[in-house]
């Protein structure tokens, strides 16, 4: 697994999220759809994106693919509703996103799941969030990713061109309105030289 070549000026004690408020660039998609990008939300992200990949329980997965059994290319970890979250600081970005977006959602973010891209070869397909209630009604799902940059997707369900965001450490993307139902978000793999990075998803209950 690659290093991740961290800032030399970040400190842990400068940990956390920065406001978000007139930062958040909003972006409307089309069928009811939008996504909001906060570029450098987290202060100290490089110090989180090492706790994080030190103390967190990571699990391999595997699951059946066209009638066979084949490895998950990521590692998880995944904090239900009432559990302890994994770091401090991911407790301040779930209650500062809860309160930023319940005019919105109406709802808090109440679980937290991790994904672990170890290098070029770890990615995720198309897909929406779709299992529960993502899957009939407007919902809100925030990704704060950490450590090495990488491409993250979006095109509409019904097919078309994608769009492309390059998302770097400590960067916030929220995907809202009918996104999970009409869209579909992805990150691909890549063959350039990469080095790891965690992706936090906030959700509200009742969505995956």
């Amino acid at each position: 697994m690659a290093a991740l070549q961290g800032s030399l000026f970040v400190t842990g004690a400068q940990a956390g999220p920065r406001p978000l408020g007139v930062e958040v660039e909003r972006t409307a998609l089309a069928d009811g759809a939008w996504v909001d990008l906060r570029r450098s939300w987290v202060e100290g992200a490089d110090d989180l994106f090492v706790r994080l990949m030190d103390s967190v329980p990571w699990q391999a997965q595997r699951r059946t693919m066209y009638d066979r059994m084949v490895d998950v290319p990521r590692l998880v970890s995944f904090f239900d509703e009432g559990s302890d979250a994994a770091d401090p600081v991911l407790t301040q970005c779930g209650r500062a996103l809860g309160r930023h977006y319940l005019p919105e959602l109406g709802e808090p973010f109440s679980t937290l799941g991790l994904c672990l891209y170890r290098n070029g070869d770890d990615s995720v397909a198309w897909h929406g969030d779709t299992i529960g209630r993502g899957a009939v009604v407007d919902t809100v799902v925030a990704i704060v990713s950490l450590g090495a940059t990488r491409s993250f997707l979006l095109r509409r369900s019904a097919g078309g061109r994608s769009i492309r965001f390059e998302l770097a450490s400590g960067d916030l993307l929220v995907m809202g309105g009918s996104c999970q139902r009409t869209w579909q978000h992805a990150v691909p793999k890549t063959r350039r030289p990469v080095g790891p990075r965690i992706s936090a998803q906030f959700r509200p209950r009742g969505v995956r």
